[in-house]
């Protein structure tokens, strides 16, 4: 496992306990893991989770479970506010052991403020907790990977795409600007990440494209911004990629076709 600082959380009266954190737009915490389970979940604003290559996009309607241990970055590309449940594991039912999505409706909103209170008495703090626990809720989402190139060649592509997902120059034009073939590019792609050229490409403007669209801009602005020429290429490209439309993803709707999101066309 990636190392990290950790960050323990003092014990409650119950299996919960309830932080807040403001965070200003571009802020993003230093890898670390806690030896609670996490729920981070967006108060205000968007979060987004990344574990490894793995990458969650979090508006008000979703939040993401963290098993106790795993190492993550959380940040925000937007003013946000960050509440985390941190639950106690061994006072804790609950014990999902990879990242995990969950809905967050109106009701679990509500409770996770409740819990957020200092006056609460010792029972009726373990009763909103128990029903915590009854409303967390997976998603069949899929994170949105974009793995990190060790090649510096590899790299300066990667990072020129990470700063502009709406560059279009084409894999062979990338090639020149560093110094090798097309033929070369195309196989330091597939060595360092697994993934095409075209395929890492998307997975970029994919990822830059979630926090915008879970902050209300209109697809066909996103889609400009992140390098499509129009918002139905841009729809297939998540359809293809995540199984399910962007306004489903994001409200933790499942896909209308469940096998879709195992499928990548590039």
């Amino acid at each position: 496992m990636t190392e990290g600082v950790v960050s323990a959380v003092p014990a409650g009266v119950g299996a919960i306990v309830v932080g807040s954190l403001p965070l200003v737009s571009g802020q993003w915490f230093v890898p670390h893991s806690h030896p609670q389970h996490q729920l981070a979940w967006a108060r205000r604003g968007v979060l987004g989770v990344a574990v490894g290559d793995a990458y969650w996009v979090l508006p008000r309607t979703r939040a993401l479970w963290l098993p106790a241990g795993v190492v993550h970055r959380t940040g925000a590309t937007r003013d946000a506010t960050l509440c985390s449940l941190y639950l106690e594991p061994d006072r804790c039912d609950q014990n999902w052991t990879e990242p995990t999505p969950v809905g967050v409706d109106g009701l679990l909103a509500h409770l996770i403020g409740y819990l957020g209170r200092d006056d609460l008495a010792d029972d009726e703090r373990l009763r909103g907790e128990a029903v915590v626990l009854d409303l967390l809720r997976p998603l069949p989402a899929v994170p949105i990977d974009v793995p990190e190139p060790a090649d510096d060649r590899v790299r300066a592509v990667a990072d020129a795409l990470l700063v502009d997902p709406a560059d279009l120059r084409s894999l062979e034009a990338h090639a020149r600007a560093v110094g090798v073939s097309r033929r070369t590019l195309t196989r330091l792609f597939v060595h360092d990440t697994g993934m095409s050229f075209d395929r890492w490409r998307t997975h970029v403007r994919l990822r830059a494209a979630l926090p915008l669209l879970a902050e209300g801009l209109p697809v066909s602005r996103v889609a400009h911004i992140v390098g499509y020429a129009t918002p139905s290429a841009f729809l297939a490209a998540f359809r293809r990629t995540v199984g399910t439309s962007p306004g489903r993803y994001l409200h933790g709707e499942p896909p209308a076709d469940e096998s879709a999101a195992r499928r990548y066309d590039g």
